[in-house]
């Protein structure tokens, strides 16, 4: 699958600050679970924007609730009430089945971590922070000092804003060194994305839930990828049955649309008050009827069940090829290869297939729309069957 010559692309791209590393596609649009290329040549979607696009493209009832939001009232800040931003953190509270009380509306995921960080550190009192090996949080600040290797390789502050320690993955008796009396807070993906679609577990989840009790430390779920129904489930504390004191999600909640959601407990919510927390275009109204439209779709078209179907059905599939095991849950995958991750996705993307990689350099990472279909699945097999292994 040949693109635009590389010279045309980077003179394209020439006013483009070069941060990012970019696969060799250049999209012209978007449809379902397809992409279309600028030379017109479909590309099967497994990777989702980076597990944004849940509804897939040019879906429907997502497209009609932005443009009626847009010709009503496109932006009005958080000094004015609106109807749809109380309607959206409403049922972005319902949906989640948890007993959180309230929801502040933000733009991206770190945002979301940030104040969520903030929140603890400020009630509490303390200085330190416990995150997980393998962690992703964010690039900012906070959120990019409970980032795993962070500090190594891109932080760029010249000292974290607090305390920070990094507890083994399924590292029972490290929650109970690390975690203490000095400990503001615990942040965890649930399902590590970055990391290769890593499932804790709920014996490991609920261990940092009773630690976090003994010693009156907060529990942070970073949801951001593997939130808003990736799991199958409304949220991965659903599946695990593990209640946070907080939990952050982005993404997926706007299908594309830049918004994120902190989303909080009684005893959390009982600590706010006017000006603890702000924010200019969070919960503005697009991002808001992005969220009512994300969520009413999940719902009414019964996108969990076919998340958990289709998730099963590449667990079973598609272990074939290069591919010899898997992990995950879901539609957060990670298929672990014997050759690297990166030689796989870039025979798959020369066959039409877009999948992602991690920072395990032998996992190939699926993240697809929650539309995808068992024969969608089969084209990943049939691909897969004819890769070298």
């Amino acid at each position: 699958m040949q693109e635009n010559s590389p010279a045309s692309a980077a003179a394209a791209r020439s006013y483009l600050a070069p941060v990012f590393a970019q696969y060799p596609l250049e999209v012209a649009s978007a449809a379902g679970v397809w992409l279309t290329n600028s030379r017109g040549e479909r590309v099967l979607d497994l990777y989702g924007g980076h597990a944004v696009a849940a509804l897939g493209y040019d879906h429907p009832g997502f497209t009609a609730a932005l443009a009626a939001q847009a010709k009503s009232c496109n932006f009005q800040s958080n000094a004015v009430a609106m109807q749809v931003r109380e309607r959206a953190a409403a049922r972005l509270v319902r949906f989640s089945g948890l007993p959180f009380t309230s929801v502040f509306l933000v733009n991206s995921g770190a945002e979301a971590n940030e104040n969520a960080l903030k929140i603890a550190l400020r009630v509490s009192g303390r200085p330190g922070i416990v995150a997980i090996e393998g962690s992703f949080h964010g690039r900012t600040a906070a959120a990019g000092a409970v980032t795993f290797g962070a500090r190594e390789k891109w932080y760029g502050f010249p000292r974290t804003p607090f305390d920070v320690s990094f507890v083994p993955r399924a590292d029972l008796e490290a929650i109970h060194t690390q975690v203490s009396t000095a400990t503001a807070a615990v942040i965890v993906e649930p399902v590590q994305g970055l990391a290769g679609a890593v499932d804790l577990g709920a014996p490991f989840l609920a261990a940092l839930r009773a630690r976090c009790d003994e010693v009156g430390a907060y529990l942070i779920f970073d949801e951001v990828q593997c939130g808003v129904g990736r799991t199958g489930e409304p949220f991965a504390a659903n599946l695990y049955q593990v209640m946070p004191d907080m939990l952050t999600s982005a993404k997926a909640l706007g299908n594309g649309f830049p918004c994120a959601a902190l989303l909080m407990s009684a005893a959390v919510s009982a600590t706010l008050k006017p000006e603890s927390l702000g924010t200019t275009f969070g919960g503005g109204p697009m991002a808001c009827a992005a969220i009512e439209a994300v969520l009413e779709a999940i719902e009414c078209e019964g996108l969990l069940e076919r998340v958990r179907r289709t998730g099963a059905y590449i667990r079973e599939h598609c272990i074939v090829g290069p591919v010899i095991a898997h992990q995950g849950a879901g539609l957060l995958v990670g298929l672990r290869t014997q050759r690297p991750a990166k030689q796989i996705q870039a025979e798959l993307l020369e066959c039409g297939i877009l999948a992602g990689t991690a920072s395990d350099p032998h996992i190939l990472r699926l993240l697809p729309p929650y539309i995808l279909e068992e024969e969608h699945v089969d084209m990943l097999r049939d691909t897969l069957a004819d890769l070298p292994p």
